[in-house]
């Protein structure tokens, strides 16, 4: 009997990476509280035409916005333009990206979003499943940066670094950082270690069972490609079972699904069932959960949309090729938006139980625009409902065998009761 272990830190490591890009910007939204005043009301009392605004271009109002008056916004930016300390810290376009992020932020819906262009090339890489970079998961240990897990194969791996080995610096020649990683952010981190194929990058690191000097690791990045979907063969009860972790929908998720449900098919008098596992799946691209619940759902409806201007209904693609298989899904409170969206149709179409934990709930759908300027904007344009016409929204999708998993255990209570159920 196969033992049967937790999810695996570097997946968890990753999959919350992924749920920080999406809700990235629902923080954005700052208040100010006046404490005092330090400039003469002759300087509060400067316009537009006192300042440097002249060198910026396009700044004519839609028609659809004339009635908006924007002297306010002009006014804040001239005083901060004129008075504000640090004057170092003064680039227009980082406070033309604040503005605009604060903009979106302003609806209340952390799924609307405006990401610049660094941000908008680190969420594409990450939904593709390849960047440049040296393969390291990153979590913290007692609130330092640290390695979770090198990822096998890996250009970190061949140098050397270990799983729990503390990262207190980053060093890039090229890109001019030398930074303590102290206070540093995930997200900050990914994107001082990730750069350009071929290029090195230095962290010092520190090892418990190395002695008590921090000591330097360069690494030469390479492309570094993490898969969206597995596939396990696992035997547990008398029972032989096809165990698929599905993590997101990227941009690599149909190829490899594909390439999964062929050795299903060559296995198939083989194996007494599929476990579908979408457990900490934060979702992705909303065409490879049509494509994935299709394989499971010969006909009628997958999920439907509920947009500003119309509605539509998006049916299986009648690919069928798991149809007749024993399944049971399993999910959890991570399972959300297209994660959701496959495990709803399985539920009310083909009457495939769910085990874990009650889902998420997004029930929204984004489309992703692109700005002028490079970045983007994720704009919630539909919810979604399932077959059923039920909105999950906040409210997520209830399990059929409800299990809890045990933190204190190696074992994997909710992935023995899922075979259980087949």
């Amino acid at each position: 009997m196969v033992k049967l272990m937790k999810v695996s830190l570097r997946i968890v490591s990753r999959l919350l990476t992924m749920v920080t890009l999406i809700v990235l910007g629902a923080a954005l939204q700052f208040q100010w509280n006046i404490v005092g005043r330090f400039v003469s009301t002759q300087r509060v009392q400067q316009t537009i035409s006192t300042t440097k605004l002249s060198s910026l271009i396009n700044t004519d109002q839609p028609p659809s916005v004339a009635e908006v008056d924007f002297s306010t916004f002009w006014q804040a930016w001239n005083l901060l333009e004129s008075d504000y300390l640090e004057t170092d810290k003064f680039d227009p376009k980082v406070l033309t990206d604040g503005a605009i992020a604060g903009m979106t932020a302003s609806l209340g819906d952390p799924y609307t979003v405006y990401l610049n262009e660094k941000q908008t090339e680190r969420s594409t890489q990450d939904l593709a499943g390849a960047f440049f970079g040296v393969g390291i998961e990153l979590g913290y240990v007692d609130g330092t940066l640290a390695v979770i897990s090198p990822l096998s194969g890996s250009p970190a791996e061949t140098a050397g670094v270990k799983a729990g080995d503390l990262i207190l610096r980053i060093k890039d020649e090229a890109k001019g950082i030398d930074e303590s990683t102290a206070s540093i952010s995930i997200l900050d981190a990914v994107d001082k270690i990730r750069g350009p194929e071929n290029t090195p990058v230095v962290l010092t690191l520190f090892r418990n069972n190395n002695g008590n000097e921090p000591f330097d690791v360069s690494i030469t990045r390479g492309e570094i490609v993490v898969k969206s979907a597995e596939l396990e063969i696992v035997e547990q009860g008398g029972k032989r079972v096809a165990h698929i972790q599905l993590s997101r929908f990227g941009g690599r998720t149909d190829g490899e699904w594909d390439s999964i449900v062929t050795k299903i098919l060559a296995e198939r008098t083989k194996i007494d069932g599929i476990v579908l596992d979408v457990r900490n799946n934060p979702g992705g691209f909303f065409d490879g959960a049509i494509a994935v619940a299709s394989d499971f759902v010969r006909s009628g409806t997958i999920v439907s949309q509920q947009g500003r201007y119309q509605s539509q209904d998006f049916p299986s693609l009648g690919t069928a090729r798991l149809v007749g298989i024993p399944t049971v899904v399993l999910v959890n409170r991570g399972s959300a938006s297209a994660s959701e969206i496959v495990a709803g149709a399985l539920k009310d179409q083909v009457q495939i139980p769910l085990v874990g934990e009650k889902t998420f709930g997004k029930g929204t759908v984004q489309d992703i625009r692109t700005l002028k300027n490079d970045a983007t904007m994720h704009i919630t344009i539909a919810r979604w409902v399932m077959p059923n016409g039920e909105w999950i929204h906040h409210e997520g999708i209830p399990v059929d065998i409800e299990v809890q998993d045990n933190q204190e255990t190696p074992e994997d209570e909710q992935l023995v009761a899922a075979i259980e159920s087949l």
